[in-house]
């Protein structure tokens, strides 16, 4: 039996408004979501502005430069990283404003080139340190990370040094120069305390880097202040993060002297979602200084001088390559959507399933935007066909004006609009309005990105369920600027 495409077609139409429907709820869905945090955080804005007390901790520049330094130790875990650990380490050593201070840099035996780098710093400044991890590389950054941990214990016994913060930094890292600084003043009245990681501006076409400074503005501008506020529990970004002594000893003392999981992809988002058990304390900081700085206008390339709003916390340049984002983003949602389920499960308060839910809802969310992309292309060509084409038979529209779907989509389209709007502020808050501008239409390629990433992660843990062994370290290829100095 033979059928013709008119004798098909009305299946593809129902099928393709079946589509329509399932899309539209879980954008209404994620959308009512997304607004309910914006209106926390705008709710905040307006509390802190009419009300004369505050929650937050009093910060000034005065007031954190005076703070007496504690002793810190920074855990820098590399494999295969010597194309940009050694320039790293030179602007680490030369910007930062802080004296008491050590590098830990955790390396493999299979990585001799990375040795190399590491040694030629070490030869020069005696506060940098390699430790050699036992198993060849790559194992997974939380294995380096414990090996670095368990050298530091080494270290202090060895130097008669007591160190009282523990900072996570990666290889890329352009670090703002009163970072440690603030770690200091916070640490120990709060026992980890978490600083914006913030993209460095790329290419204006480089919509794959650019993606990851719009989706870093909105969450470390907005979210990550009221995951703070709803549920006072927040993960670790694994940069940009310092811990109290009190925080690694106690959680070492539950892991059998580890720090990190092994077992997962996102050791750092686990370990921060542990400390509300332990009774530990959280802060999220957003605190800004002024300073006058060299920009390149990103219309005209020219460069000027002008005062800029500076935000304390840490840069770094996100892959530009599409299949390096790709790998990357797919750990990501391994560790938090499939490692996260299976070992945090939906434990906590009401709150604290809220925010697993907002974690965890990628995994429909990335999908869901892709489909949409087709139901918008098959709605446009379906429209233009029965506009156009003579020939066309007449079919019912695809979504019926004044139906339910109908209002679905206008409430989607006004959500989405606000969405774009508030994704723009937070871009243009921390980065000016020119790289504002390129937000909404980077939007739809991150989607395309994040779908990817989701498929790859899906192929990953079903491996992994299927074989039972751990995914190794599949980094991604880092950059550092070659004049990263402030």
């Amino acid at each position: 039996m033979i059928f013709s495409v008119e004798d098909t077609f009305p299946y593809f139409l129902v099928a393709t408004k079946a589509l329509i429907v399932a899309v539209s709820v879980i954008f209404l869905v994620s959308g009512l979501d997304d607004l309910f945090i914006d209106l926390c955080y705008m709710g905040k804005r307006l509390f802190r502005r009419f009300t004369a007390c505050s929650s937050d901790i009093a910060l000034d520049e005065a007031r954190v430069m005076r703070a007496p330094e504690k002793p810190l130790a920074v855990m820098i875990p590399a494999w295969d990283e010597s194309a940009v650990i050694r320039p790293m380490l030179e602007n680490t050593l030369r910007t930062l404003r802080y004296g008491n201070f050590t590098l830990f840099v955790g390396t493999y035996p299979n990585d001799p080139a990375t040795h190399k780098e590491v040694d030629d710093v070490v030869r020069r400044h005696p506060n940098v340190v390699r430790i050699v991890c036992p198993n060849n590389g790559p194992t997974n950054k939380a294995d380096c990370l414990n090996w670095i941990y368990q050298g530091i214990r080494d270290y202090e016994r060895e130097h008669a040094v007591r160190f009282e913060i523990f900072v996570m930094q990666d290889c890329e890292d352009v670090i703002h120069p009163l970072c440690y600084k603030l770690f200091n003043y916070l640490i120990p009245a709060k026992d980890m305390v978490q600083l914006p990681v913030m993209s460095l501006p790329p290419r204006w076409w480089d919509f794959t880097a650019g993606h990851y400074l719009d989706e870093f503005a909105q969450g470390h501008y907005k979210d990550m202040v009221v995951r703070e506020l709803l549920d006072g529990n927040i993960p670790s970004a694994g940069v940009g993060t310092a811990f109290s002594r009190r925080a690694c000893e106690t959680v070492a003392r539950c892991n059998r002297g580890a720090l990190f999981s092994i077992h997962s992809l996102t050791e750092d988002y686990d370990f921060g979602l542990s400390f509300k058990q332990h009774g530990l304390t959280q802060c999220f900081v957003k605190f800004a200084v002024t300073r006058t700085v060299r920009a390149r206008s990103l219309l005209t390339g020219g460069r000027r001088l002008k005062r800029v709003r500076e935000y304390v916390g840490v840069r770094e340049y996100f892959p530009s390559r599409l299949g390096a984002s790709i790998r990357q983003k797919s750990r990501w949602v391994v560790g938090i959507v499939f490692q996260g389920w299976a070992t945090l499960g939906w434990r906590g308060g009401l709150a604290r399933k809220y925010m697993l839910y907002r974690d965890r809802k990628a995994l429909i969310t990335n999908i869901a935007n892709m489909l949409g992309y087709v139901v918008v292309a098959v709605v446009t060509g379906f429209w233009l066909a029965s506009t156009y084409a003579e020939s066309c038979p007449c079919y019912p529209p695809l979504v019926e004006p004044g139906s339910p779907t109908w209002y679905i989509i206008l409430a989607n389209t006004a959500l989405f609009s606000w969405r774009l709007g508030l994704r723009a502020y937070c871009v243009a808050r921390i980065h000016g309005w020119e790289q504002s501008l390129l937000s909404a239409p980077r939007i739809v390629w991150g989607n395309v990105v994040n779908f990817a990433a989701t498929l790859r992660a899906v192929k990953l843990y079903l491996t992994y369920v299927r074989t039972g062994r751990n995914i190794t370290w599949d980094k991604t290829a880092h950059q550092y600027p070659t004049t990263p100095g402030r």
